[in-house]
């Protein structure tokens, strides 16, 4: 859920689209996920569609159990912080060096604002996409 609350504010801060929903599925004993899927309610901004929004994620994130947990600083110590009023909404911090609810930060995805579907498509051929996802 952390993972897809960064992907989705990220779609939205960088001006992709004005709502998004992302929802991933796994598979038991395999790392990369099975399927991505994002939803906009038809509210993309310029000239890129849900799929082509799905394909930005895809070179953006990986969504493998052990990237998440090193992206989101999740296997530092800080329960007694993240346990008391909710996990999501909260300010970003860090505090002694340990880094307290790193998935609101949102990822910098406005260079994919003024591309179009091609250039998309060939950005997604020219990254590692296939060692994050199945595909």
């Amino acid at each position: 859920a952390y993972i897809c609350r960064q992907m989705a504010k990220s779609v939205v801060s960088s001006g992709l689209s004005a709502r998004c929903l992302v929802q991933l599925s796994y598979a038991i004993g395999v790392a990369k996920p099975l399927s991505l899927f994002v939803e906009t309610y038809g509210s993309e901004k310029g000239k890129l569609d849900v799929d082509d929004i799905t394909n930005v994620l895809k070179i953006e994130f990986d969504c493998r159990p052990g990237a998440i947990a090193q992206s989101l600083a999740l296997r530092e110590p800080k329960y007694q912080e993240t346990a008391a009023y909710c996990h999501f909404g909260r300010t970003p911090e860090t505090k002694n060096g340990i880094k307290f609810f790193e998935w609101e930060n949102a990822k910098d995805l406005k260079k994919y604002s003024s591309m179009d579907s091609a250039q998309v498509s060939a950005a997604l051929k020219g990254s590692n996409f296939l060692a994050k996802w199945v595909d």
